[in-house]
């Protein structure tokens, strides 16, 4: 029985070096084994935006892109120094009831989802002058690690500013943090490229398992 244990410790061993390329360094102390997973596994049509400040926050997220209404996350829209501003009501499904509304003028708009569509909260950011906005789950912790397909509500409306959904998790960390360092807006890089950055060196939030 004993040399049954020691040969399949060996094996598991074996198999270990084999996934890391013989290389340690390339394991990072864990068995996710992203070296078999290529960086655009992970973009696949999504974008990415980075944290500048607050420090607590200087992560790398990863937003859905909304599917058929808004202008794209693309070559004419990189910002990189913005204010992501969380809005006032945090839905925003009323552009007069945002009272914070000076602050989105030339920044990025962070709302929740629920209560309207997702067109409608863009298009009420977008005449506070928001150049894009950011959907988040915060409220509903059994939605916090699921991405949401945003698609336009039929009514005929449109926008022209991006819109992309960042998964609850992040959002409520991002909220929460900023509500305790009693923050109104944190820096943004956005959109980041990650097209030549190796999958183990994307810096991605501590609380998302990678």
């Amino acid at each position: 029985m004993m040399i049954d244990v020691h040969l399949i410790l060996i094996l598991l061993v074996t198999l270990i070096l084999l996934a890391c390329d013989i290389d340690f360094a390339n394991c990072k102390g864990s068995l996710h084994m992203l070296d078999e997973i290529t960086t655009q596994d992970i973009i696949a049509g999504d974008v990415f935006f980075e944290v500048l400040d607050p420090e607590e926050l200087e992560y790398t997220y990863r937003l859905r892109p909304a599917k058929d209404f808004g202008a794209p996350f693309n070559a004419s829209f990189r910002f990189p120094r913005i204010a992501l501003v969380p809005v006032v009501p945090f839905d925003a499904c009323s552009s007069a009831d945002i009272v914070n509304g000076d602050s989105l003028e030339g920044n990025v708009a962070f709302v929740e989802r629920g209560e309207c569509s997702f067109l409608t909260k863009a298009i009420n950011v977008e005449k506070h002058g928001a150049r894009a906005v950011i959907v988040t789950e915060s409220s509903m912790p059994e939605e916090e690690e699921y991405y949401i397909e945003m698609v336009h509500d039929n009514t005929g409306r449109e926008t022209n500013i991006p819109a992309g959904f960042l998964i609850g998790i992040n959002g409520r960390i991002i909220l929460q943090t900023l509500k305790k360092l009693r923050r109104n807006y944190a820096i943004i890089n956005i959109p980041v490229n990650l097209t030549f950055t190796p999958p183990h060196q994307i810096n991605h939030p501590p609380w998302m398992g990678w």
